[in-house]
């Protein structure tokens, strides 16, 4: 054997430096912990802050690892960070979620609707279920011509008592639903408890399917649109609470 090609002390090749640790990089946790390339603290590059809602939303109960989740826990500190952060301006939610978990929806959407910036939210492929309250929580909400948002009843999955307080209780539930959306927009009550109980909608269920442009037109979703007058809105809020703002100090 030729010692001069072989180090006998390391067993590596002469020349050949030892490899290094790889280690993750920040950006990579931050994707891997969260979904998205910066976090209300870090981001100084732009006074706008985007918050995506994907997948199904995830409350109490931990779902399979094979579903793509939006976590509940992990939004609500962002948004306080958000409140907190004096370089963000203004807000931009998008939306693709097929629902999920309805008290952490209503947190979730109750957290939006009471931040103190402008707000948009855009609905890209689905906002159903409890994806709805959110989508309606911004200040301003739009929805792409071919997306899609699934309005029917509040269910239950599991082991349920069957005990007349457990039907009361789900009652009151989504009333909570109900009166958030409507608060929110422009539908009626009436309107939107029509197209949660409308039968033959959809395939052995109750409920409705609304594309695009017949959720504008039910008073559910502001404008049909996609990311382009997202952000113009979005900046037009920004400078007219600025040119408020002004006028308060003046």
């Amino acid at each position: 054997m030729n010692n001069d090609y072989l180090n006998n002390d390391t067993g590596k090749q002469e020349g050949q430096e030892p490899q290094k640790e790889e280690k993750t990089s920040p950006l990579i946790e931050k994707i891997q912990q969260l979904g998205q390339t910066n976090v209300p603290q870090l981001s100084t590059d732009s006074s706008i802050h985007c918050l995506t809602i994907i997948g199904q939303i995830e409350g109490h109960m931990a779902l399979p690892p094979q579903n793509k989740t939006t976590k509940y826990e992990h939004l609500l500190p962002q948004l306080v960070a958000i409140e907190q952060n004096p370089k963000i301006e203004g807000v931009l939610i998008i939306l693709n979620t097929v629902g999920g978990d309805v008290e952490a929806g209503l947190a979730i959407s109750e957290m939006i609707a009471s931040i103190s910036k402008p707000t948009v939210s855009i609905v890209l492929g689905g906002g159903h279920s409890i994806g709805v309250p959110i989508a309606v929580s911004c200040d301003y909400s739009f929805i792409a011509e071919t997306a899609t948002m699934t309005i029917h009843p509040i269910r239950l999955t599991g082991l349920v008592i069957g005990v007349p307080a457990t039907f009361e209780y789900l009652d009151k539930m989504q009333e909570r639903v109900v009166n958030f959306v409507t608060k929110h927009s422009k539908i009626t009550e009436e309107n939107f408890k029509d197209l949660m109980f409308a039968k033959g909608n959809l395939t052995r269920d109750i409920g409705t399917n609304v594309i695009g442009v017949d959720a504008v037109k039910s008073g559910l979703i502001d404008e049909v649109g996609g990311l382009g007058p997202a952000m113009k809105k979005l900046n037009e809020m920004i400078e007219l609470q600025k040119s408020k703002n002004e006028g308060m100090i003046q």
